[in-house]
Parts: C-alpha cells; structure tokens; sequence
C-alpha cells in the first residue's frame, strides 16, 4: 500500500518519528508540496495525508489509486468532500489532539494583553532610566471579576472556559440556535446583543463556515463593550481584519490576541501589520498555538489510528 504524506514540514521540526506509518505501506514524504505538484506525487498514492495541501475536485479525479484521504487537522476544508464522496474515497480528520496546547495559548495571549508583559518584556533597557523602583508606562488590568464570553464551546472553548474560571472570570457563552449545549451546560447561554456588549474579553473557538465568515466585523466590533478584548485562536475568516485595525487605532478595543489571519502566511502590506498598530496592544502568533510536540503526537497518532482502522473495515473520525 503506498501512502503518501504531501506536507510534512507542518507536522515536525525532526522531531516526530514516521516509523508508526512506515510500519503500515510504502510510506513517502514531502516536506511541500505546491500546486502543481500534488498529482505527480500522489499519482501511485491509495492513502494521501494531507495539512493544508488543497485536494480539489480535479485532483481527486486524477487520482486513479486514491483510497483513503487522511487529514492531518480537524479541518478538513482543504478537501473537496463533495468530489470525495463522488468517487466513494473516504476522508478522515483527527480532533481533539490539541486542546490542551491552544486553550493554554489562548490564555497566554490574554495574559500578556491585560498584564503588558509582551511590552515590558521588550523594553528592559527603560528600567534603569526609572525615577521610581518601577514602571507605570502600560496600564495593567486584573481579569478576577471580569466577563470572559466565549464563541464556540467546543473542547477548546471548554478548555479555556476553565482556565477563565481559574482566573475568578465570570464566564459566559454566545447562544446559538441548535446547539445542543453538551459541554458545560451549568455557563449562561446568551443573545448576541447581550454577549457583546457585556463580556470583557470575546473568545472565538467556533469552526469556520459559509455563515460565519466576518462575523465578526465593523457592526459587532461597535457593539463590542468598550476597552474589550477580542481573541482567535481559531480561524482568521471569522474576523474581518480592517474592521479590526480601525477597531483597535479607535480604542473601542484595549487589545487583541490572533494566533490566525484570513490568510497564512500573511503578505507583508497585511492591514494588521500597519506600523500605527504597534502601540495598540495587538499580539499575533504564526498560527502556533497548537505546535506543542505532545500535541504534534497526538496527531500522528490520531492518524495512525485512522488509517489502521481504515484497513480493518471500521473507518473512523469519517467525515465524507
């Protein structure tokens, strides 16, 4: 059986040892793969893993081998599911590998905003010059009392649900209609008027969709209470990122945390790089917050898993 990886590059740093795949077919890697590449690599391929490498409609039907298709995130929008299910290939996904690591990074983020650590930090060689035994330069906030509202209470969004409530954070949750409200049922469910215009610090752990994309924009921003926080850890399409820069130069916003932008990597003239922002306690991370190594395993064993019980007839994580 040939399996076949097209971006390992975003899964170790040498770190990760294959041998769990190499143990199961004919096992090849490729640190990236660009476009025009994906159907020469993967022409042999019945088992293609893929993070963030697009298979599309076309590619899928020039695949002749194709079998199985292993993502190697929870996402699985970089696969026509559609073209998948046409062709009777099922495509599999792996959860909860990073939980942990991305609610600890969410509150990373969220410390450094009210805290300025990030700030401080950089800015060592002011101590001395200090009339006083101190710096009163950033103002620092306390989040004990504080309203944490939180989009999308998944596993993650739990995770950091708990955390808030370590902090002494009166936490509350975005209520959307048909949710069945399974994780953490005992937090107060509330409208959007309300949930914006009350929390303190808004966390976005929803998955992307065709509804959601910019739902975060000028309208809610405004709505926003004001000197509020915003954080995303999850998908940058949810945030319209303009709307976001005036948000912050306007300080209706006293910060933001982004661990994701609409587009990874962001081009350079990135409207949230602009030079103007740096003294508006804005903190971006390259898409890192599920980097840990313990999480990178747990992904790969999620995979293995999948592709073993893929073999023995009881595909599991289906997603198409």
């Amino acid at each position: 059986m040939n399996i076949t990886c097209l971006d390992s590059s975003t899964l170790t740093r040498g770190d990760i040892d294959f041998a769990p795949l190499e143990a199961l077919g004919n096992f090849s890697h490729f640190d990236r793969t660009a476009p025009s590449q994906v159907i020469e690599r993967s022409y042999d391929a019945e088992v293609i893993l893929t993070n963030k490498v697009v298979l599309d409609a076309g590619i899928i039907q020039s695949l002749p081998n194709l079998k199985l298709i292993l993502v190697c995130a929870t996402g699985v929008n970089v696969v026509d599911l559609d073209a998948a299910t046409a062709r009777e290939i099922p495509v599999c996904n792996v959860a909860g590998y990073s939980t942990p690591s991305v609610a600890q990074h969410t509150a990373a983020l969220l410390l450094s905003l009210v805290t300025k650590v990030h700030r401080l930090a950089s800015e060592h060689e002011e101590w001395p010059r200090s009339p006083i035994f101190t710096r009163l330069t950033h103002p620092i906030t306390e989040l004990a009392g504080k309203s944490c509202g939180i989009v999308g209470l998944g596993e993650i969004g739990s995770a950091f649900a708990g955390i808030a409530e370590a902090l002494k954070m009166k936490v509350q949750v975005l209520a959307r209609e048909g949710s069945s409200n399974a994780h953490r049922p005992d937090l107060p469910r509330v409208s959007p008027e309300e949930f914006f215009a009350s929390s303190d610090v808004v966390s976005l752990h929803c998955p992307l969709t065709s509804e959601n994309e910019h739902m975060i924009d000028r309208t809610i921003l405004s709505s926003m209470k004001p000197g509020s926080i915003l954080l995303n850890v999850s998908r940058g399409p949810l945030i319209n990122e303009v709307d976001l820069a005036e948000a912050l130069r306007s300080g209706h916003l006293s910060g933001a945390g982004l661990d994701v932008l609409s587009t990874e990597p962001p081009s350079p003239d990135h409207p949230l790089f602009a030079p103007d922002l740096a003294d508006c306690n804005l903190i971006m991370t390259p898409h890192t917050a599920w980097l840990s190594l313990e999480s990178r395993r747990r992904l790969l064993a999620g995979v293995v898993d999948n592709l073993k019980n893929w073999i023995a007839g009881t595909p599991s994580n289906r997603v198409a």
